[in-house]
């Protein structure tokens, strides 16, 4: 990470950053390498191995300047407390490079962010080039998986035969009788989410397949069905416009029971993925312009938000909710002086 010439602390926005970024990436090295111990194939395995590298190497960034800062290094996810190497693997290798690929776009998705919110040149140049490396990540996912044909392209639509502008309000509409068909925009947002659904759909088919709490695997085979629905839902209407769907990969999960991560592990990233997931809902609200589409999307993050609450209180329970540092009790430190 390049050092910063002048005494400016960190601002809420650039800890928020450096904070979810060393959580993810510790929960990240602790997948890829229990993973990559029983890849065998050796050009998913190489993708592997790049991707947990440059985890590796935030984590060490992360470190070294928390130190700097004197800011308290968070305790994140390790291999000695969260991973049994020795477990087989839980799912294919196939699953996994999707999986990586999923990953791949949510990073992107954060490190763009990460540069906006930040003010220290230090700190946009340092998420700059992890969104290089996640670029790079992203090619090689993508080139591993067109060459295995796994790449589950967008829906195709024929090129318009001219500019159009809209003369009716009825292609707002949704609700009752004929609906337009959907445009480019709208299809791309359904497929986006439909992708990353499905991933979820399998990590918690198999989460639920090794958890030994009782609460928990119930808590997974909960988020299993609401994914699954949403992703029917989705689907159905693309279907409803003869669009193909993403492929489902709900039958790469091996017939293990031995956890191969901990209960701690595998609750905090189904919570924090379905967290995110609200967010990219909220994305494709936003550009949608049909009003039927928006009210489906608006439905699902409603009882997704309750789902990530209730993963929270499971969390808060066992006590594995690692809390993001928070500003002053101004009010508490009044009343304790």
């Amino acid at each position: 990470m390049p050092e910063f010439s002048h005494n400016v602390e960190l601002t809420s926005s650039e800890i928020a950053n450096l904070w979810s970024q060393y959580m993810n990436d510790s929960i990240s090295i602790c997948i890829l390498s229990h993973t990559i111990e029983h890849t065998k194939d050796e050009d998913i395995k190489e993708v592997l191995m790049f991707a947990n590298t440059t985890a590796k190497s935030h984590i060490e960034k992360i470190t070294d300047l928390f130190n700097k800062e004197n800011f308290p290094i968070p305790k994140g996810f390790s291999l000695e407390e969260d991973v049994n190497l020795n477990a087989p693997p839980l799912f294919t290798d196939t699953f996994m490079i999707i999986y990586m690929h999923v990953m791949t776009l949510l990073g992107l998705t954060g490190y763009a962010g990460a540069v906006a919110t930040s003010s220290r040149e230090d700190q946009i140049d340092y998420f700059s080039q992890c969104n290089k490396e996640t670029m790079e990540l992203y090619k090689r996912t993508a080139r591993v998986m067109l060459n295995k044909g796994i790449f589950s392209k967008p829906p195709r639509i024929n090129t318009p035969t001219g500019v159009q502008f809209v003369d009716n309000q009825n292609y707002l509409t949704g609700w009752f009788g004929k609906k337009r068909p959907l445009n480019a925009i709208e299809i791309s947002g359904l497929s986006f989410n439909m992708v990353k659904v499905i991933v979820k759909v399998v990590l918690e088919i198999g989460f639920a397949q090794v958890s030994q709490t009782k609460e928990i695997q119930k808590y997974f085979q909960r988020g299993k069905k609401i994914c699954e629905n949403h992703f029917g839902a989705l689907s159905s209407v693309l279907t409803k416009d003869e669009l193909a769907s993403p492929a489902s990969w709900v039958s790469e999960v091996t017939s293990s029971t031995i956890p191969p991560f901990s209960e701690r592990l595998m609750l905090n990233h189904i919570v924090i993925l379905i967290s995110a997931a609200i967010g990219y809902y909220g994305a494709a609200v936003s550009v949608s312009q049909r009003r039927d589409l928006a009210l489906k999307y608006t439905s699902m993050m409603a009882e997704v938000g309750l789902y990530v609450e209730d993963g929270a209180q499971l969390l808060i329970k066992h006590g594995w909710l690692e809390q993001p540092p928070l500003a002053d009790d101004r009010e508490n430190l009044a009343k304790n002086n």
